[in-house]
């Protein structure tokens, strides 16, 4: 089958190779899959260099974490069967979908939503994940709002949640979700150019941080600009910001860097819950993701779609920076 790989897991060099079809090593836990689709994750060919101490060095280096494609062989008291259509995200200590055949932990899976086309699955569930449970499991807006819990809908209708990189992968599903979850206020930040895709994501609010300095923007009505839940998607310079946007009692959840490490010297507040955290691959929580993405309440970022012999310019994209959303790479499609 081909496979693209590192040449070498520490360095980023990308080489396309003739490989056999992976075979599965733990009968119970695993499924092979076919792949139709996969996409590309910023930074992960740099992620076993950067962090040797959480990244197998023995890992086959085969990037892509999220796939989409069909069920090949699973095991005899799996879930799935040959032939089901699935999606999720491989867990980044493990070779990913960038070749014909994967193999995913039956854990991770969840059946693909059938409305969904290969290029949108792809692109789904790393990023709607990660948004899922950075909002729901770290931060404290509640689900059940999205499955017809009306008491928790009008709990969500009290809080005021801000996204950093709301116009990216993550946190446009971060700004998707908590407007179906019932938010009272959606502020979404991000750069010029994306300023219409988020507003159009069902921001309430944005702010152009090339153009508006966050700390100034709260100072201007702090009463109503003070929020109860950040999710941090970018890091960096905005740290500054976020801890003047958020209120005592609030919960700062960031994907980017520790919080505290970045806190302001003088701020004084007493925050409910102050995180850092990495996506889980967890399958019933896509499954859950899943009837959101059928009924079209959400959809994923796709930024452009590469064939799978163009994996060196779709990687250069990547690298860039620019991406409006997710890069995926047809695989057999």
């Amino acid at each position: 089958m081909r496979t693209v790989r590192q040449r070498d897991i520490l360095a980023p060099e990308l080489i396309l190779l003739d490989t056999p079809v992976p075979k599965l090593t733990k009968a119970s836990e695993e499924v092979l899959v076919k792949v139709a689709a996969t996409a590309l994750c910023s930074g992960e060919l740099e992620w076993a260099s950067r962090f040797p101490d959480i990244f197998p060095q023995d890992k086959e280096p085969v990037p892509g974490q999220d796939i989409a494609g069909t069920v090949v062989v699973s095991g005899p008291k799996s879930a799935f069967r040959a032939g089901d259509e699935v999606f999720c995200r491989i867990d980044a200590s493990r070779p990913g979908g960038m070749r014909e055949y994967t193999v995913a932990l039956e854990s991770e899976l969840a059946l693909k939503p059938a409305s969904m086309d290969w290029i949108s699955a792809a692109a789904s569930p790393l990023s709607a994940l990660t948004a899922w449970q950075a909002l729901f499991y770290h931060g404290s807006l509640e689900k059940d709002a999205l499955f017809g819990d009306r008491q928790a809908r009008a709990r969500n209708a009290t809080k005021k949640i801000l996204i950093t990189a709301a116009g990216g992968s993550v946190g446009g599903f971060a700004v998707q979700f908590s407007v179906c979850s019932g938010a009272k206020m959606i502020v979404g930040v991000c750069g010029t150019d994306k300023v219409e895709q988020v507003l159009g994501l069902g921001a309430t609010t944005v702010v152009d941080y090339k153009k508006q300095n966050l700390e100034k923007w709260v100072d201007e009505n702090p009463k109503d600009r003070e929020v109860d839940i950040i999710i941090d998607c970018a890091g960096g310079d905005t740290m500054a910001g976020l801890w003047r946007a958020i209120k005592d009692g609030g919960d700062f959840i960031s994907i980017s860097d520790v919080p505290d490490r970045l806190r302001p010297e003088g701020n004084m507040k007493e925050l409910k819950r102050s995180e850092f955290f990495i996506v889980n691959s967890l399958g019933s929580q896509l499954t859950e993701i899943a009837q959101l993405l059928d009924q079209g309440l959400v959809k994923p970022l796709v930024d452009s779609v590469y064939a799978f012999e163009d994996y060196q310019q779709a990687f250069l994209k990547l690298g860039r920076g620019s991406a409006k959303g997710k890069i995926v790479i047809k695989v057999a499609i």
